[in-house]
């Protein structure tokens, strides 16, 4: 899918883009194109730009994670959007797909997360250890599928592979995902993991803007209906 198909918003400050699975949004020791470039051409190309272009990360999504994810083109924006974040005045919600003997349709998780940066990956405690932060979401059962069944989750932190981790922890990790225990892997690599909502407040117009992404309907996602 062409990145103009994938354009959720664009303004003279932002653009939100729906990211595919197995994109890169930064460049990493792989060296593979990433997102960040896959923009800045955009921009260059349609605005006739002929210096470089100003691109703002504000956030990442896992590589094979997909969905909501917006990008600044000021700094001026960039600066805003990230005192949001970490005043958590932006609200996520992830769709993921896990196993069907899932056994809550509502409710939440709370637990200590710790970060082992060698292995790029975080483990979920029950209680506090050392070097350990809390992480809090909550959820509730959307969608029953053929052996799974779809999850809806507001993160209420932002850890890093919270969701992966805080799953995989009460022995549900998300479909797809082997490094957080799951049996199998994907055909395509990614995770059955999706940010479906993106709210924040607009930084110059401070009009509030939610943003909607549909997975894209590849593998398992062909199955779920969509609102």
């Amino acid at each position: 899918m062409e990145l103009e198909n994938r354009i959720l918003f664009e303004d003279n400050h932002l653009i939100v883009i729906n990211k595919k699975a197995g994109e890169l949004v930064q460049g990493d020791k792989t060296g593979d194109q990433t997102l960040t470039d896959i923009i800045k051409n955009y921009i260059k190309e349609k605005y006739n730009k002929p210096n470089a272009v100003y691109l703002g990360l504000v956030h990442r999504l896992d590589r094979p994670t997909s969905g909501a994810i917006v990008f600044t083109k000021t700094s001026k924006a960039l600066s805003r959007l990230n005192d949001q974040f970490k005043l958590r005045e932006t609200k996520k919600i992830y769709w993921a797909i896990v196993n069907e003997n899932f056994p809550h349709d509502n409710g939440s998780l709370k637990n200590w997360m710790t970060r082992n940066n060698k292995q790029n990956k975080s483990k979920a405690h029950k209680n506090e250890v050392p070097n350990s932060k809390i992480a809090h979401l909550s959820f509730k059962r959307i969608y029953e599928l053929d052996h799974y069944c779809v999850l809806e989750i507001k993160l209420k932190t932002g850890r890093h592979h919270q969701i992966r981790a805080q799953l995989s922890e009460i022995g549900f990790p998300i479909q797809g995902d082997l490094k957080y225990g799951a049996k199998r892997s994907n055909k395509d690599g990614s995770i059955s993991l999706h940010a479906r909502k993106l709210t924040i407040i607009h930084p110059v117009t401070k009009e509030i803007l939610c943003f909607t992404a549909d997975p894209i309907r590849v593998g398992i996602w062909k199955s779920v209906l969509f609102d």
